[in-house]
């Protein structure tokens, strides 16, 4: 047996490492290191949270001071007009008189005083030139060397074509003033009587229609005006906000819920359903249900559904019951409905903060099939936040791609899957009922909703119905250990409408701490209907993880990759060649530059660009560097839940992207970006270091 660890005095915690044997050291999760590349821990004196990283001549950065949003928009606007802030226009153009605003513009029309302040041009080709011919930073570019001259700057109205799903600002003011109509969504939650009216707020108009204004919040005010509709069409506003109110809007808006005649790709004229579908009754008050038991789905429930509303009134007097019927036209059908396979195909998990667009064109590089985009929140997509959309953007090479939502309601998931089906380009829509994340789940998204199967069964059925693109839902075995378990319910996914479900091997209690249950994901795999593909997800680090779960289970239809992606996202290289790659530090570099290069083209190469690009790479790099490459290693392959030891690499670049020190990543960054600005700082956004700490998540 092979011994390592050495005798050597660590001088870490006053106590030497004593002789441990490869089994002993992977008995308490670290990873087995050939002993001539040991090395005692770094003497780190002055804080054991390395996180906050300043160049070493600078004083340290001490709590910035909090300040309002009005102070911080004032201090933005008078960056903006600083001379380091050259006007976009003027720096495309290079013609001081191109800005239409002239002195009204809130940005500097002073050339020569921003190239005088304006950081060195950075090493390297500008990024744009090859792909589109011209740089669309202009003057701004850090690259400025590089372009040619007595060629224009950039060229007018110049779109980058590589990327697709922009955010269109006329869309984004419909969403801002409410007027955003979703016809289909609407028509599905009326099918599936899921527009309702809310407590207390029953104003009856002079047709007999309901006007109402709903809040998904607890305790949240809803507020009306009493417009008269004149159409007899409810008018609903739904929020997912916390403390929001829902305001009506006047009787001009286009928000009404009215019939509407839609043509399909064939030509042929639609109606979509309208009030005659869902006929006007009386609603039965919180009173009124408490103590009545109704049975729905053949579970019995006290009078409320599990978000505590009534699930049905009772007909008035001398009237006939009538059960809303779902419209057959809106229900495609399933020879009409789009397909989307995941077997067998290298499927990169929805990464939140480091699995942006150039992440997943270097994961697509090395292998990767499917891609997603990081999970986007409902009610943020529907507010017409710019920077959620940004997180549905799409690359050119990324043929099989996904975006991923996550709503706590059937109402805000349905129009947003139906604003995102008309407005962007993807493959299909995936639901994220698995996030552990605090403030997400208190918000009853993401894990919350494994502890309420009827409220699942609301959001996938809508959703399903209000679209054609594919629904693909993600979740965790349970929310706490052995209660709500999934494989309860993972037969009825499929009628539900989902094509496809990921199945995490860890409930939401677990975070990321202990091995994923890959037992309980068989077995759940097993219980599912032929027609809904099951995906694993959970630790997958290697080829041979690969191929064991695909072998223990062949009815899993693929395995879903996440954090082994982050850590070495060449394992998709890996699985596809069915080797262990023992990548050079010099070939990882290169990885790094493709990430740099890709970003640039992203986020700009401009300054801001730039250092937006730094940021998502030290994010990354506080992954990488728990890589071990395979010939230090004593037992191949490595586990994702083994802590490195502190070791030196085969050559320095591979001992700098061993470190774990926030400082060393900053020099890394700075190899391929250049000098970091004065008094930079920066903290990783994720705990990646904590390996079995519930906190990583």
């Amino acid at each position: 047996m092979n011994v390592n660890g050495g005798e050597e005095d660590s001088r870490h915690g006053g106590s030497a490492v004593t002789l441990q044997t490869t089994d002993q050291l992977i008995a308490r999760c670290i990873a087995p290191v050939k002993n001539e590349f040991l090395r005692p821990p770094p003497d780190r004196t002055s804080s054991q949270n390395d996180d906050v990283s300043i160049p070493k001549d600078k004083a340290p950065v001490l709590a910035k001071e909090k300040k309002s949003k009005r102070q911080l928009k004032r201090e933005r606007r008078q960056d903006q007009k600083s001379t380091k802030n050259l006007c976009p226009e003027i720096s495309k153009s290079g013609d001081v008189n191109s800005c239409r605003y002239q002195d009204k513009c809130r940005f500097s029309h002073d050339i020569e005083a921003f190239k005088e302040q304006k950081p060195a041009d950075l090493e390297g080709e500008c990024p744009f030139l090859k792909s589109e011919g011209s740089c669309p930073y202009g003057l701004s570019c850090r690259f400025l060397g590089t372009h040619e001259e007595g060629k224009p700057l950039s060229s007018n109205g110049l779109e980058r074509r590589s990327e697709v799903n922009g955010f269109s600002k006329d869309v984004q003011k419909l969403l801002w003033k409410n007027k955003m109509t979703f016809p289909k969504a609407d028509a599905k939650l009326k099918s599936l009587g899921l527009l309702s009216k809310s407590k207390g707020n029953a104003l009856e108009n002079k047709d007999g229609g309901d006007k109402c204004v709903q809040s998904d919040d607890i305790g949240s005010c809803a507020v009306t005006s009493e417009l008269e509709n004149k159409d007899g069409v409810d008018k609903c506003h739904q929020s997912d906000d916390d403390d929001s109110f829902g305001v009506i809007v006047d009787s001009d808006s286009k928000l009404e819920c009215s019939v509407e005649v839609l043509k399909d790709d064939d030509g042929v004229n639609r109606e979509l359903e309208s009030d005659v579908l869902c006929p006007l009754k009386r609603r039965k008050t919180a009173e009124d249900c408490a103590g009545e038991e109704t049975k729905t789905e053949g579970v019995s429930v006290a009078g409320q559904n599990v978000d505590g509303s009534c699930i049905r009134s009772e007909p008035e007097a001398g009237t006939e019951a009538i059960t809303p019927e779902t419209d057959i036209s809106l229900k495609s059908h399933l020879r009409e409905k789009k397909l989307i396979d995941f077997r067998d195909k290298l499927y990169l998990a929805p990464l939140t903060t480091v699995g942006n667009l150039p992440f997943r064109r270097v994961c697509k590089v090395l292998g990767a099939d499917v891609t997603c985009g990081e999970m986007a929140m409902c009610t943020n997509l529907l507010q017409g936040q710019a920077s959620e959309w940004a997180l549905l953007r799409r690359h050119s090479s990324e043929d099989l791609f996904g975006v991923q939502i996550c709503g706590a309601y059937p109402d805000s998931v349905a129009r947003t899957v139906e604003l995102i089906e008309k407005e962007c380009s993807v493959d299909f829509i995936d639901i994220n009922m698995g996030c552990p994340i605090d403030i997400v789940v208190n918000k009853g998204a993401g894990s919350a909703l494994l502890t309420k199967p009827m409220r699942m069964k609301s959001v996938v059925e809508v959703a399903s119905g209000t679209v054609d693109i594919p629904i693909t839902i993600k979740v965790r075995t349970a929310y706490f250990e052995g209660k709500n378990r999934i494989d309860s319910v993972i037969a009825d996914f499929s009628s539900w409408g989902a094509s496809a479900v990921t199945i995490h091997g860890r409930s939401r209690q677990q975070r990321y701490s202990k091995l994923p249950d890959w037992d309980y994901v068989y077995q759940c795999t097993k219980k599912a209907p032929k027609n809904l593909q099951v995906v694993g997800n959970g630790d997958v680090f290697s080829f041979e993880d690969w191929n064991n779960h695909k072998t223990e289970c062949p009815e899993l239809a693929t395995c879903m990759i996440a954090r082994g992606a982050l850590i070495k996202p060449w394992i998709f290289t890996e699985i596809k060649e069915q080797r262990h790659w023992d990548i050079s530090s010099g070939e990882r570099l290169n990885i790094f530059k493709d990430f740099v290069h890709f970003g640039l083209q992203h986020w700009g190469s401009d300054t801001k660009g730039v250092e937006t690009t730094r940021r998502f790479l030290l994010e990354w790099l506080s992954y990488t560097c728990r890589y071990i490459p395979v010939g230090l290693m004593e037992v191949v392959p490595q586990r994702i839940n083994w802590r490195p030891p502190s070791y030196y690499g085969r050559d320095d670049l591979e001992t700098l992207m061993a470190s774990d020190s926030a400082a060393d990543w900053v020099r890394l960054s700075e190899m391929l970006l250049g000098k970091v600005p004065d008094g930079f700082a920066f903290a990783p956004k994720h705990k990646s270091n904590a390996y079995d700490r519930a906190e990583n998540g």
